[in-house]
C-alpha cells in the first residue's frame, strides 16, 4: 500500500481550529470532508469510532502538536451526513459509517465493471466481485459484504441486476 499524501493544510496550525470567518470555515471543513473521505478510502476505512478517531493521525498531527477538537469533527461528520457520505450507527454519536463514495457511485462503478469485463447476463458470486482475482485492481476489491449488497440492491432497484439469494448476482 502506498504512504498516504498529506494536503499541504496538514502542517499549518490553525487548519486544527475552525476559522470564524464564515468564508475561510466553509472551505476549511470542505477540505476536512475531502481530507476524512480519502484518508477512510485511501486506508478502505468504512467505520469509524469518534474516539478512536480523535487519537489517529487524520486528527492529531503529532509533529506539530495540533489536534482536532471532539467537536469540530462532530461538525465535519455532520456535513458529510447532508452530503450521503455518513451514517450513524447510535444517536450519541460515537460511531459512524463512511461510505468515501456514496451507495450510487458504487453501484456506477461495479455496474460499469461488470459490463467492460463481459458479466452481462452471466452470474457471479459476490466473492468473485470483492475478492476475485479479476478485480485485485478494481476500487471496489475488498469492499465489504454489507455494502456491496446495498449496491447490488440498488442495481436491482434500477433493473440492472438481480439478486440470487446473499451469494450471487446476475448483471443485465
Amino acid at each position: 500500500m502506498s504512504k498516504f499524501e498529506w494536503p499541504w493544510q496538514y502542517e499549518f496550525p490553525p487548519f486544527f481550529t475552525l476559522q470564524c470567518n464564515a468564508d475561510t470555515k466553509a472551505k476549511q471543513i470542505e477540505t476536512w470532508c475531502e481530507l476524512l473521505l480519502a484518508y477512510c478510502r485511501h486506508h478502505k476505512l468504512f467505520r469509524l469510532q469518534i474516539n478512536d478517531m480523535l487519537i489517529s493521525p487524520l486528527f492529531y498531527n503529532q509533529k506539530i502538536n495540533r489536534k482536532f477538537s471532539a467537536e469540530n469533527v462532530l461538525e465535519i461528520l455532520d456535513v458529510l451526513k447532508k452530503k450521503g457520505n455518513v451514517e450513524w450507527d447510535d444517536k450519541n454519536k460515537t460511531s459512524c459509517v463512511v461510505l468515501w463514495r456514496t451507495v450510487t457511485q458504487w453501484s456506477d462503478i461495479i455496474y460499469t465493471w461488470a459490463a467492460k469485463a463481459g458479466y452481462i447476463n452471466t452470474v457471479c458470486t459476490l466473492h468473485e466481485i470483492t475478492q476475485g482475482i479479476n478485480t485485485t485492481q478494481e476500487e471496489f476489491h475488498g469492499l465489504e459484504d454489507w455494502l456491496l449488497l446495498r449496491t447490488l440492491r440498488l442495481l436491482e432497484s434500477k433493473g440492472k441486476a438481480e439478486l440470487i439469494g446473499e451469494e450471487g448476482v446476475k448483471f443485465f
